[in-house]
């Protein structure tokens, strides 16, 4: 029944199907990452300047993922040696772009602490809006198990593009 539907709908009277492909806009991704649109009518947006992001260091055995709704220190490297809990000002003037059917995004300085003592082994970094009351997570990205004692630890940003950003919508 539901197959004799599709192809009522999916043709024309002279029985050519329509040249119309179901996807997401490309354009409605990069407005995602720009903030412009709001789908809860208790999102209010007074400014009109872009959020400002943090990352935050998690130990190896902390349990960052795909589930994490908003920052916390569950986990997150101690604030000692240098390092400070609720991480590190973002550079953020890269402006989101698409290519293709890509959207993406990507921070337009690397990562870098300073000085850095670890508490732990830690092996995540999470990316999270701190200008949202409530520090919204946006990502967590994982790397190889690092331990620093007074050194500096970098994470270099991948190349702005839509293969490799660190944010893709694709």
């Amino acid at each position: 029944m539901l197959n004799r539907l599709f192809r009522q709908f999916t043709q024309s009277p002279s029985g050519l199907l329509w040249a119309n492909t179901q996807a997401m806009c490309t354009a409605f991704k990069v407005d995602i990452l720009n903030g412009l649109h709001a789908f809860g009518t208790s999102v209010i947006r007074a400014g009109t300047t872009k959020d400002s992001y943090k990352a935050a260091l998690y130990l190896a055995t902390a349990t960052r993922g795909a589930g994490d709704t908003v920052y916390n220190s569950t986990g997150e490297l101690a604030g000692t040696g240098n390092y400070t809990q609720t991480g590190i000002a973002v550079t953020n003037a890269t402006v989101p772009t698409s290519t293709g059917t890509t959207a993406f995004w990507t921070p337009s300085a690397s990562l870098s602490w300073a000085a850095l003592t670890s508490s732990g082994s830690f092996d995540a970094m999470l990316l999270y809006n701190d200008t949202s009351a409530t520090k919204l997570a946006v990502a967590v990205f994982t790397f190889g198990a690092q331990s620093v004692t007074a050194g500096t630890f970098t994470l270099t940003m991948p190349t702005n593009d839509a293969t490799l950003a660190l944010i893709r919508i694709a």
